[in-house]
């Protein structure tokens, strides 16, 4: 038997893939998010995606790929794995993860461990301080992610179980959103909110931070095909598919209710696309694709306006309402499209599949919102999770960094 050799190709395309996925959120999404938040706010979700791109990077490399990775105890291994590559030991210039360098394969699914924290701040911007976000995305990331990793991608029970989730619908998007709500309701709403005017400071800079995204997610979901083939095209096809229709029904349903299209609008249509198509976009079709996309500007435009209206949280840049429900709307529908009968790749029985997508979905969002809470409780004891009125007033720049994003003299 040959022993496995290197594909040029798939490691030219991955490592493509792995520069794309980190540029979604650095500049992608912090751009996104840093022109939504008021202008007093803009460094401070800048400062925090950047640190927890460093941060996380930390935690990978250390313990985090390990445990998501590798095997553990035999009596553990179905909830998380080992310390064997710990500090990523063994994984040298030699080390192969299929036809690709583990090297790679590590570093791609980095970008993946960065953008789902990050996700998160969006939820509670303009008032949760630098400190307090800091240890929340640690224990989040140690105790959420890498175990959620483990379970889906990583050999663990879910896998084992079936589930499907080609890009993250479940891993990122579901235990993200969720935190993301868990996290708005604990430290409350803004001052001011819903009374106070809080419009986006710069729509141009979200502008561009979606166009980033967009063209990011093409890595995001492609390159999970963890190779240079027809899945991969498949997968960037239906992510393209997906958001184009979901930020033009957006658009639609705001020209009908409101008598215009908004720009704030048409680029949250593109980014609930894009989420929503995540879990599915290897398995499904384009016409599945497109499906998904209208279904994800329709649920997402109600979840982001109308629901959050009337339940009264103040999830300050929709990561639940585009990311956490984009994510279980998707990841359900995987168990639909994904159907070689409706032209997806998979033979599967659908009833039964959609069952074990909401329970896949089910068990991430009750351990996400559960550890969320907790590490925000910690947060609260270390160094306090929420601003003071003082400081929310003056702003997260100034108050947290002593700095200001726009200095016109």
């Amino acid at each position: 038997m040959n022993a496995p050799a290197i594909d040029t190709g798939n490691t030219a395309w991955m490592l493509t893939a792995t520069g794309l996925v980190l540029f979604m959120t650095l500049p992608g999404l912090a751009l996104f998010y840093g022109g939504l938040v008021r202008t007093k706010n803009v460094l401070s979700v800048l400062m925090q995606c950047f640190a927890i791109a460093s941060i996380v990077t930390v935690l990978w490399i250390a313990v985090g790929y390990s445990l998501a990775f590798t095997a553990g105890a035999p009596s553990t291994n179905a909830f998380v794995g080992g310390l064997g590559k710990a500090f990523l030991a063994g994984v040298g210039r030699g080390a192969l993860q299929g036809s690709i360098p583990e090297t790679v394969f590590a570093m791609y699914q980095l970008t993946f461990a960065i953008t789902t924290p990050a996700l998160i701040i969006g939820a509670f911007a303009e008032r949760v301080g630098f400190a307090a976000v800091l240890v929340v995305s640690v224990v989040w990331s140690l105790v959420v992610y890498v175990p959620v990793v483990h379970w889906i991608w990583g050999g663990g029970w879910l896998q084992q179980l079936g589930v499907l989730d080609f890009a993250g619908g479940i891993v990122v998007h579901v235990s993200a959103g969720i935190a993301g709500l868990v996290a708005a309701l604990y430290v409350g709403k803004r001052k001011g909110y819903p009374h106070t005017p809080m419009p986006p400071h710069s729509l141009t800079l979200s502008v561009v931070g979606a166009g980033m995204l967009w063209v990011g997610w093409f890595g995001f979901n492609a390159g999970s095909a963890l190779a240079a083939n027809g899945t991969a095209g498949m997968a960037l096809t239906a992510t393209q598919a997906s958001a184009a229709t979901a930020a033009t029904v957006w658009m639609v349903i705001e020209w009908a209710r409101h008598g215009r299209p908004s720009v704030l609008g048409v680029i949250t249509g593109a980014v609930a696309g894009l989420a929503t198509v995540t879990p599915a976009s290897g398995y499904v079709g384009v016409a599945g694709a497109m499906a998904i996309g209208a279904v994800a500007a329709i649920v997402c435009f109600f979840s982001a306006t109308s629901i959050k209206r009337h339940l009264g949280y103040d999830d300050s840049l929709d990561a639940f309402g585009v990311h956490g429900v984009g994510g279980l709307v998707g990841s359900v529908l995987t168990g639909v499209f994904a159907s070689a009968a409706l032209g997806g790749s998979e033979s599967i029985v659908v009833a039964r599949q959609v069952g074990v997508q909401a329970l896949a979905c089910a068990v991430a969002a009750l351990w996400s919102g559960a550890v969320t809470w907790g590490a925000f409780l910690l947060a609260d004891a270390l160094c306090g999770a929420r601003v003071d009125d003082e400081q929310e007033t003056i702003g997260l720049d100034l108050a947290n960094h002593e700095e200001r994003g726009y200095d016109i003299g």
